[in-house]
């Protein structure tokens, strides 16, 4: 064999060699890939607070699961659907309106798994400052008011649909319209003077005024809407569903009997989660339909 056949077939054994260190690589990465479960939730509230109700639970989830679990924080509700969408988070915390959204998004293939049980009835409430002249409902035209983020269930949508059953329509009726953000931000919005009013998830006021937290000091309660289903945990399009049976599963066997248990479920202000499935949602598509937010 020549000199120069010989150079031909070593370098074809090291080209072939890289091919299958290179394929070896791709795997290992696309093995650890699958192996984390990458989690998010809309910015509902602070994301020092996320991050807290997370981290017991994010835990909790890898001894289920045997998978290293991420938590994503994310600046707004779309990136959420985004990120569920194209497959770059595998679960997700959602509000009613926001699974609706991640539904439409994905043409059916978001599925929400589990919700609290008090999401079964949830409800918004309108606040206004301790010393507020408004006293009713309609009390509130010619008034500036602040929701929470636009595509907020509890700090946006439903408090919308409430207020046109009542014959009020924000932008016409209200001296001025501001987005907070989020709940607790809506609170301080209504506490410091920059509405007249606000609406935010009855979850969260009660856990402030539980705090005691100063904002929520400064407000009272004017109303109430009707009770509606809100959040809930959603998997992407296309999970394993012997995956998604452990992660059902897990949340499922939450015991508030148990005191690791009930810590994580008191953080996340559940007594318990219990199944939900995607027709629970369809009166908020209607709500958001008949407010315009929907097409």
């Amino acid at each position: 064999m020549t000199i120069s056949r010989q150079r031909r077939r070593f370098v074809q054994s090291l080209a072939a060699l890289s091919l299958g260190a290179g394929a070896l690589l791709g795997a290992a990465a696309a093995h650890a890939q699958a192996n984390v479960l990458r989690v998010s939730a809309i910015p509902d509230e602070a994301p020092s607070e996320l991050q807290k109700k997370f981290k017991p639970l994010g835990e909790y989830l890898k001894a289920k699961t045997g998978m290293d679990v991420e938590f994503t924080p994310v600046t707004d509700y779309a990136a959420v659907v985004e990120g569920l969408a194209a497959k770059k988070i595998d679960l997700a915390w959602l509000g009613g309106f926001t699974f609706v959204q991640a539904r439409l998004r994905t043409d059916g293939q978001a599925v929400p798994i589990v919700q609290r049980a008090e999401d079964e009835k949830f409800t918004s409430k309108f606040i206004v400052p301790v010393d507020s002249p408004i006293r009713t409902v309609a009390d509130l035209k010619g008034h500036t008011f602040a929701f929470g983020a636009p595509s907020s269930t509890s700090g946006s949508l439903m408090p919308r649909f409430f207020l046109q059953q009542q014959g009020i329509v924000p932008e016409r009726d209200f001296k001025t319209v501001a987005f907070s953000g989020a709940h607790d931000a809506t609170v301080a919005f209504v506490a410091s003077g920059r509405a007249d009013a606000g609406a935010l998830n009855t979850s969260v006021l009660d856990k402030l005024v539980e705090e005691k937290n100063p904002n929520a000091m400064k407000v009272r309660v004017l109303a109430t809407t009707p009770p509606f289903f809100d959040y809930n945990w959603t998997v992407r399009p296309g999970m394993d569903p012997v995956l998604v049976k452990k992660l059902t599963d897990a949340f499922l066997a939450l015991d508030p009997a148990r005191p690791a248990d009930k810590a994580i479920l008191d953080l996340q202000r559940a007594s318990r989660f219990i199944p939900t499935k995607a027709s629970n949602y369809d009166g908020i598509e209607a709500a958001g339909k008949s407010a315009g937010l929907i097409k």
